[in-house]
């Protein structure tokens, strides 16, 4: 089974580290930042092999480079982004796959915080690595897509099964919580799930990977039955302050 690392860097970011003890591969996912990447990795005597980029912004891509310089390994990003991310040297679309080691991910296009964001998903591994397109209770903003684009991915990304892990890249959940709570104020899911997020907040603690399953029960942009529901989540989420 793979084994999965939480770095968090800069604010709010989350990099993640996955192994494959069978191969002694590990990915890197979305490195903003190089120096805590390569520190948790040789402090675990762990190879880095490749680098996933789900999407171009630096937050994501910003480590590629000296991350590739240190260890030589390989990097894979969405071929819709590929003159955004200089560093890329394999540009992949929707149906594509990658492997580390024997463990196979599928590339789903997802675009919508991106024009070409793209994630992965690992069936046998029951987890997804999705970047900023769905995360807990929330989703990603519109930058450079539409209402209707995301829409269509977070219910494909709700089609996985219920048990399925999901790996986002920002610590968001207590801001989305509490827009949930707001957008959804009889949905006791919700508030439930926030005062254990407002708790684990408190004490320090991440409160992803998330599942399809709490998403399913407590993302009202999962939840949204229409596209025109989900841009008027997002308005009211941009500038939503609590």
């Amino acid at each position: 089974m793979v084994e999965i690392v939480r770095i968090p860097v800069l604010s709010d970011n989350y990099v993640w580290l996955a192994h494959d003890p069978a191969s002694g591969e590990t990915v890197v996912v979305d490195p903003g930042v190089a120096g805590p990447v390569l520190a948790e990795a040789e402090a675990r005597g762990w190879r880095v092999s490749q680098i996933w980029n789900t999407h171009w912004h630096a937050d994501h891509t910003g480590g590629n480079a000296e991350v590739k310089a240190a260890t030589g390994c390989t990097v894979t990003g969405p071929d819709a982004e590929a003159e955004r991310i200089p560093t890329l040297d394999r540009q992949v679309r929707e149906g594509d796959l990658v492997r580390l080691g024997g463990i196979e991910a599928q590339v789903m296009e997802v675009p919508a915080h991106t024009s070409g964001h793209i994630a992965f998903y690992l069936p046998s591994e029951a987890l997804a690595f999705v970047g900023d397109t769905l995360f807990a209770m929330g989703c990603g903003r519109l930058f450079e897509g539409n209402a209707g684009q995301m829409h269509s991915n977070l219910q494909r990304l709700a089609q996985l099964p219920p048990e399925t892990r999901i790996y986002c890249a920002h610590e968001y959940t207590l801001s989305n919580g509490r827009f949930a709570a707001t957008a959804e104020p009889e949905n006791a899911a919700i508030l439930q799930r926030l005062a254990a997020v407002e708790a684990a907040r408190a004490a320090g603690e991440a409160t992803v990977p998330t599942t399809v399953a709490e998403e399913l029960a407590t993302n009202p942009f999962v939840r949204a039955p229409s596209a025109d529901a989900l841009a008027e989540l997002r308005r009211a989420k941009d500038n939503f302050r609590g």
